[in-house]
């Protein structure tokens, strides 16, 4: 599967299970015959727009993209500047 087609998958099967709407991939990697991409979505909408809840997740998929699993990594505030830490680092 094309890198594209990897991430696309994700990000669908990531709302699907969330109802989160709009998911966002940030990073797409390998690890042995499985796929890692790192999804981004908007948890919650605020007003201003810079206070929306973003959560970063982690989806597991195998080489032919079925989902593994998927795991909530980081949440932060959209207009935070700051870099976020994963949660194995705080």
């Amino acid at each position: 599967m094309e890198p594209k087609e990897i991430i696309e998958k994700a990000k669908k099967q990531l709302a699907d299970l969330t109802g989160f709407k709009e998911p966002a991939g940030i990073g797409l990697k390998k690890e042995k015959e499985n796929w890692v991409v790192t999804v981004e979505i908007v948890e919650k909408k605020s007003i201003p727009e810079g206070m929306d809840v973003i959560g970063t997740y982690e989806v597991h998929l195998d080489a032919k993209g079925e989902l593994l699993g998927y795991e909530k990594i980081a949440m932060r505030k959209k207009g935070d500047t700051e870099d976020f830490k994963k949660k194995e680092e705080e």
